[in-house]
């Protein structure tokens, strides 16, 4: 093998334009897949890819047996809009007006007209409007005259009749704003059709309609939450994001590879290499047809940090193989032979923790571990060809011209190299008090991998630091109004209505003919309202269960509710008798309502859907759902049926779970496979397979320091942090195979312990540095973007890279003092080997 790439290394470094020429002429290749790449693929899986799942599964029976249920419920959705004014009154005549004028304008919109639902418009000012008029149905136009007439005092005495009178008039205002005659909110409901007559793209095309027609009433205080609001708070985000961060992000890198290269010329060319990689992954991507992902962010930074790693390797060695009276291309050569080795078998390991990822059930993570990977294999191929062509093709040129280029690798340096070999005198005084540290370490992380808290998503935050928004110029950053009124609206409203609200639904199977069945349910739904989970608008209801079905029907069917109550034995309003029979009579009654809430098959009563109308938000399913759970258990009874929570929260929280459990899974796997991967390379190159061994150790405290960070931090498991724990492992075994593999080198070459191990901490550890500060650096940028799950992604990263260079320059150097004094230091290699050449 070593033979193979020493002659591949002296065709790159004796043909360097013949190299660069054919390499050109192959990114151009590989460049033309981009614009096949498909970025179609969300960060979901489907269900068949979670059906062992028990809430999936009781998902998909809900759909499967109560389909007509689940289509007498979709037949319309709703559009609030609202109206905010923060020093004002909405309730005032002119604001009430405004609404009337704005109703008009909406609902003569052709696209707005085409995908509304018969029931329309309705708003506080049309209760208002109607009854100044005298006519419960006046007409728009009416109304508008009518208010148009009134005085205000005459439309404040209107609005606190009404409020007293109408408990449903609370539906367009804040939750419990009570009968007061001011209000700083309000809103309309705008009630669209999604009925078999209109298309999707009707409705998009009448969202779009209404959030233009309401950017023209903004100045009154009309707003609207729809997906072309958010289209724009998106892009708006982005280009703040770009705007602050980009410029940053370059400074931080540029500085640091100034600083670490300390020459513009080998910043360039690494530069251009680190882009080169990221053009081929994306090439590979649209030519092997793997789905790009809405994440595709994640590749190009870590490519990117990869790549900058690549590049110090590369630079550093041939800095150090340089002497005084050497040219180019000899000492190119040797260092990229010295490098080349530890590159690829980083790139071998990190594809290996990558790869792992194709065990997870979520196709974005495996496409994502393919993405990195091919990213990883193009920054090799890109940095052992195109890199050295380069540099020896720059470097030549200007010597020719007179100017030396002749520079100190970093770690040499008269200041840092006695810190870096600091480590090396820890590693001969207290190899075991490290060791012992090292595992204390690991084991806390263990421990606190079990006391993080687990979410869905992390809310994004209105709220932005006022230095950020202090910043000159386009680096200022500049809140957005749609999400601090999404914050605000979350804040003071409840839904409108059921087609508003989050809805959960509990399957309750088998014995569901038990005479403590419908009580049990009861008690379990009283449960649920106590932890103040359900809404309490008084236009929602709140709960579908079969006692509330039954006793609608009961108040509509005089036969059915004496039914009722001569099988309610102690005349609580709840049937605790014969209760097939109540069921029977139930769909004899009504059976439209009953299928809705119980499950008849072939006379047989084989389950029963409770559906609830949550106060909640998607970010909450880490609270909610473990409470539903409980109210779930309350209506099993004695074991006497099962009680299955589902709905969209229930199935996310058991699919986090689910994800969380993946992730595990997947850092086993990609342990062990590192583990032997790195054993048999150094067993079959370095003659000892336990060196291998310690080099793999690390990793898995590097994977604990990471955890303790995200405790301490008090980041949550998220399908993104989640996510991002699997690729710790690809980023924790780089930097320990460069010590590692340098430490070998050493030793091959007749070096005792102690001097090989100086070595590699001041050599390989001072590319280590550099490509630390210059990675960490760039991710931390991100964390000044005003996003959580962003900010979250950018500290995991920053504390994998930190603590994967301590613990190769701390730990591993007293493993690797260890291993010597219990191996005598030496290494077995190969009689046919040929000695590794050093200066």
């Amino acid at each position: 093998m070593r033979d193979r790439l020493g002659q591949v290394i002296d065709f790159v470094t004796e043909h360097n334009r013949v190299t660069l020429a054919v390499l050109l002429v192959v990114t151009g290749a590989v460049a033309a897949g981009i614009p096949q790449l498909d970025t179609s693929s969300q960060a979901g899986g489907s269900a068949e890819q979670f059906e062992d799942l028990d809430r999936v599964q009781a998902q998909q029976y809900i759909q499967e047996q109560y389909t007509n249920s689940s289509e007498q419920q979709t037949n319309r959705t709703i559009q609030p809009v609202y109206v905010r004014n923060e020093g004002g009154n909405v309730l005032s005549r002119e604001s009430l007006l405004d609404g009337l004028r704005y109703q008009r304008e909406i609902t003569s919109d052709p696209d707005v007209q085409a995908a509304l639902h018969e029931q329309g418009v309705r708003g506080i000012e049309n209760l208002v409007a109607s009854r100044l008029a005298g006519d419960a149905n006046a007409s728009l136009d009416e109304q508008i005259q009518a208010l148009s007439n009134a005085t205000d005092s005459q439309v404040r005495s209107a609005v606190g009749q009404l409020l007293a009178e109408n408990p449903r008039a609370q539906q367009f205002l804040p939750t419990d704003h009570g009968t007061a005659t001011t209000s700083t909110d309000r809103r309309l409901i705008v009630v669209l059709d999604t009925g078999p007559g209109t298309s999707q793209q009707d409705r998009d095309e009448a969202g779009t309609a209404l959030y233009e027609r309401t950017n023209e009433y903004s100045e009154a205080g009309f707003f609207v939450l729809n997906s072309d609001a958010y289209q724009e708070a998106n892009q708006h985000f982005f280009g703040e994001m770009v705007e602050l961060v980009l410029p940053v992000a370059l400074l931080v890198i540029l500085s640091i590879l100034v600083f670490a290269y300390r020459d513009l010329i080998d910043v360039v060319v690494g530069m251009t290499g680190v882009v080169l990689s990221v053009l081929w992954t994306f090439g590979l991507l649209g030519w092997l047809g793997v789905e790009a992902g809405t994440i595709s962010i994640v590749p190009v930074v870590l490519i990117s940090g990869l790549s900058i790693d690549f590049g110090f390797h590369i630079f550093n060695r041939y800095r150090e193989q340089r002497g005084p009276g050497d040219g180019i291309r000899a000492p190119m050569n040797r260092g990229v032979r010295l490098v080349t080795t530890a590159l690829i078998l980083v790139t071998v390991t990190a594809a290996i923790g990558f790869l792992a990822n194709l065990a997870n059930p979520l196709p974005v993570i495996r496409d994502l571990g393919v993405s990195i990977t091919l990213g990883v294999v193009s920054a090799l191929v890109i940095f052992v060809t195109v890199v050295p062509a380069l540099k020896i093709s720059i470097d030549g040129l200007l010597e020719r011209i007179g100017l030396d280029r002749r520079k100190a690798a970093l770690g040499h340096g008269t200041y840092l190299r006695p810190v870096l070999e600091s480590s090396v005198t820890l590693a001969r005084r207290a190899a075991p008090a490290v060791l012992v540290a090292a595992v204390i370490l690991g084991g806390v992380g263990g421990l606190a991998w079990t006391e993080l808290n687990e979410e869905s998503y992390q809310q994004p935050d209105a709220d932005v630091a006022e230095w950020k928004q202090q910043l000159p110029g386009p680096l200022g950053w500049e809140p957005s109004e749609v999400r601090q009124q999404q914050q605000h609206v979350s804040e003071i409203y409840q839904p409108a209505d059921e087609n508003d609200a989050i809805r959960s639904q509990i399957l309750i199977r088998d014995g569901v003919t038990s005479d403590s069945t419908l009580k049990d349910i009861d008690a379990g739904v009283r449960q649920i309202d106590r932890e103040g989970l359900l809404v309490t608008q008084s236009t929602v209801q709140p709960v579908r269960s079969p006692v509330t079905a039954m006793n609608a029907v009961a108040e509509e069917n005089e036969s059915f509710a004496a039914v009722l109550e001569a099988h309610d034995t102690n005349d609580d309003g709840i049937p605790d008798t014969d209760l097939k029979t109540v069921y029977d009579a139930f769909y004899a009654a009504d059976s439209a309502t009953a299928e809705q809430v119980l499950e008849r098959t072939n006379g047989e009563y084989r389950s029963i859907l409770v559906t609830l109308s949550l106060n909640a938000d998607f970010s909450d399913g880490s609270e909610v759902v473990p409470r539903l759970a409980d109210g779930a258990a309350t209506m099993e009874g004695e074991g006497e049926r099962t009680a299955t929570v589902a709905g969209s929260l229930a199935v996310n929280d058991a699919v986090l779970d689910s994800i969380i459990g993946g992730i595990v899974l997947t850092m086993l796997i990609a342990l062990l496979a590192i583990a032997v991967t790195l054993v048999a390379v150094f067993w079959s190159m370095h003659g000892s397979a336990s060196l291998g061994a310690v080099v793999a150790v690390p990793i898995t405290l590097v994977v604990g320091l990471v955890v303790v960070g995200m405790f301490v931090l008090d980041i949550p498991l998220t399908l993104l942090t989640a996510l991002l724990m699997s690729l710790v492992i690809g980023l924790g075994v780089d930097y320990n195979i460069h010590v590692g593999d340098r430490f070998a080198d050493e030793l091959d070459a007749g070096a005792e312990p102690i001097e090989a191990l100086r070595a590699a901490v001041t050599g390989t550890g001072g590319a280590l540095l550099g490509s630390t500060l210059t990675s960490a650096g760039a991710f931390a940028t991100i964390g000044l973007v005003p996003q959580p799950q962003l900010q979250s992604f950018a500290a995991i990263v920053v504390i994998a890279l930190v603590t994967s260079f301590l613990v190769s320059l701390i730990v591993l150097p007293s493993l690797l003092l260890l291993w010597s004094r219990y191996t005598d230091g030496v290494l077995s290699v190969a009689p046919d080997a040929e000695p590794t050449p050093q200066d």
